[in-house]
């Protein structure tokens, strides 16, 4: 009896020191892209982010993006992006899950000293595959505005 409780005690333990290494829900990223906008040339487009997971299908996360510089008779706009976002994923394949991403974003535009803001709401879908315990590469499709489309590929790392 006395070595069955010894046992039960060293596989509680292992089991908790096993659970104490693993990656918290925390989690930042870079991302490079192009966003496409009705009736402009197509901008590369780089962005950060950070996000925490509640669950390993449910996070929330925000993020930063310049979209690119739009020019207009001879005029360029700088405009970025700020969002947050919620994001819901299942898991498709061993490493390979499928996300939507609904939220909210600041869109600004900044021309030759002028700056305008627009408030929008965010959709998005995308693919994530764990390249490693804590990094996961992804590809994304999001409609920042109804005449925008950003296309990304990027990299989060766990900690």
């Amino acid at each position: 009896m006395i070595k069955q409780i010894a046992a039960a005690i060293v596989m509680a333990a292992t089991s908790f020191a096993a659970s104490a290494v693993e990656a918290t829900p925390y989690y930042i990223g870079v991302d490079a892209g192009v966003t496409k906008v009705d009736h402009f040339d197509n901008e590369n487009s780089f962005g950060i982010f950070a996000g925490y997971k509640f669950t390993p299908n449910v996070a929330v996360e925000a993020s930063f993006r310049k979209l690119g510089d739009f020019g207009i008779y001879g005029i360029n706009a700088d405009v970025k992006q700020t969002a947050i976002s919620v994001l819901a994923s299942a898991p498709v394949a061993d490493k390979l899950s499928v996300y939507g991403r609904i939220g909210y974003n600041r869109l600004e535009a900044n021309a030759r000293g002028y700056k305008h803001h627009d408030n929008k709401g965010l959709y998005g879908i995308g693919v994530s595959y764990d390249v490693a315990k804590n990094v996961a590469a992804r590809v994304e499709w999001q409609r920042p505005s109804s005449d925008s489309q950003n296309l990304s590929v990027g990299v989060s790392y766990a900690f």
